[in-house]
């Protein structure tokens, strides 16, 4: 699978972006086939991080939703803010 097949978009609401000051972690909608490990590297060879852990969940519309918890060496922020999120 590739990596845009694995990660759909960056997923971010108030508690998304709480999370990823909180926790130092981000929020991305992924195809419904993809497997941690996957998202896993397809986050760490996307954007050049570490990541610590990869939590997923089905939402109410369906969609699954990766949560994934980056190193301390790496910021969540500015990941996002290379996203064009803030």
């Amino acid at each position: 699978m590739a990596d845009l097949d694995v990660i759909k978009y960056p997923f971010i609401t108030e508690k998304a972006t709480l999370s990823m000051e909180k926790n130092n972690t981000l929020q991305f909608l992924v195809g419904r086939q993809a497997r941690k490990e996957q998202i896993k590297a397809a986050v760490e060879d996307m954007y050049n991080v570490k990541v610590l852990k990869v939590t997923t969940m089905i939402t109410s519309k369906g969609d699954k939703k990766a949560l994934v918890t980056l190193a301390p060496e790496n910021s969540a922020e500015e990941i996002a803010s290379r996203l064009g999120i803030f």
